[in-house]
């Protein structure tokens, strides 16, 4: 079917196409971070000129209007789009946002450039455009990537600056003044993220594959060894760092975090002293911590994105939490929850002191969190116990 489709494409390009329209020119156009999350990266698009004509290759078109658009990408079922169009349409969003764009115009041949060209087309067609996003895997800027690397016959990449990057490390990078888009990253995201990337698997961000391409080359169609990169042009000379300013420090996660761990502390003091538990405080942490334990099990045995399990906060956060807000009033349930909270004290103690052994790399706010949870558990054993005793 491509093949057919090719051949007819060919055919009204000699015949549409003036015999004077001139050379195919290509690029790798690389839009530097904006101030929205989904912005934080920035984007990549392919660029082809030929004649009058001048499209731009978007492979991230989506919409948020379209049916149970959050659960579907929660789930890892998110659809995105390719979508070619005048390159005049493309600019104005980056110049609006102040983001630097570059162009970098890419050393293919002819025959090359027009097959990069049809086999876009081809996929821009309403039947073909969309695909399954992954936003590491397959993305807007591993599109572009695996399209050129196919028409080329394969790039040869320069070693990465840095070999120590995992993909969380490299979301920290662009995130560093969104400290609470990086916690909910954190907590959805398991030790699938956490492993050393080689010099493709860096590219998912567009910084990274536009610094790749420009020491990349490959074979060329006489032999010889070829840079890929052919010019390197800024078509908006914007920041390079559009973002917001930073999150003040009371503001930070790991600050909330301490005074949650404070009120804790303070309140499991208080409780001691009396013999007596802080239902309502119990009530409202468990409720919390289990309802975001629904969240992160339905991300580690629901969801298709393979960077959420495992996950080892599972032990920490899980609807079991959801254990004492469900019994904490009811007396005859005393005995329950008591063995609730004595294994949700030792699994929790466990995994916190065990954490750095772990695959899995943790936000910083976690540990005062999960200090937390060990406190109101052991709480409740002691407490308990010494009722029993006076029983």
């Amino acid at each position: 079917m491509f093949r057919k489709l090719m051949a007819v494409l060919c055919a009204v390009a000699f015949f549409v196409m003036p015999a004077n329209a001139g050379d195919y020119r290509v690029s790798l156009v690389t839009c530097y971070p904006g101030q929205i999350v989904y912005e934080l990266y920035g984007h990549t698009a392919i660029r082809i000129q030929h004649g009058g004509m001048d499209k731009a290759y978007n492979f991230g078109m989506f919409s948020f209007s379209k049916p149970n658009f959050i659960y579907r990408f929660v789930k890892g079922e998110t659809d995105y789009a390719l979508a070619g169009y005048p390159f005049v349409y493309f600019m104005p969003e980056y110049v609006e946002r102040n983001s630097k764009v570059v162009e970098q115009v890419l050393n293919l041949s002819q025959k090359q450039a027009e097959e990069l060209y049809l086999r876009l087309e081809w996929l821009s067609l309403p039947e073909n455009r969309e695909y399954r996003y992954n936003y590491v895997l397959d993305n807007c800027a591993t599109r572009p990537r695996d399209m050129i690397e196919a028409v080329t016959g394969g790039l040869n990449y320069p070693q990465p600056a840095d070999t120590t990057l995992t993909f969380r490390k490299m979301m920290r990078s662009y995130s560093e003044n969104y400290p609470w888009y990086q916690f909910g990253v954190d907590l959805a995201l398991g030790s699938g993220i956490d492993y050393r990337l080689d010099a493709r698997e860096q590219m998912f961000a567009p910084i990274y594959l536009m610094n790749a391409f420009q020491g990349a080359t490959f074979t060329d169609e006489s032999g010889r060894v070829v840079p890929l990169v052919k010019e390197k042009i800024v078509l908006f000379d914007g920041s390079e760092s559009p973002v917001l300013p930073p999150t003040p420090w009371y503001l930070s996660p790991v600050f909330i975090s301490l005074l949650v761990l404070a009120a804790s502390l303070a309140v499991t003091v208080k409780d001691i002293k009396r013999r007596k538990i802080s239902r309502w405080f119990d009530f409202i942490w468990f409720l919390t911590t289990g309802l975001a334990g629904c969240l992160v099990f339905f991300l580690v045995f629901v969801s298709v994105h393979e960077a959420t399990s495992p996950n080892y906060l599972a032990f920490w956060l899980n609807p079991f939490c959801l254990v004492v807000p469900l019994l904490i009033f009811i007396k005859s349930m005393r005995k329950w929850l008591y063995f609730y909270h004595f294994i949700n004290f030792a699994i929790v103690l466990i995994l916190l002191a065990a954490w750095g052994f772990l695959p899995q790399c943790a936000n910083a706010a976690f540990f005062p969190l999960m200090l937390c949870s060990i406190i109101r558990s052991a709480n409740y054993v002691y407490i308990e116990k010494c009722a029993r005793k006076s029983r």
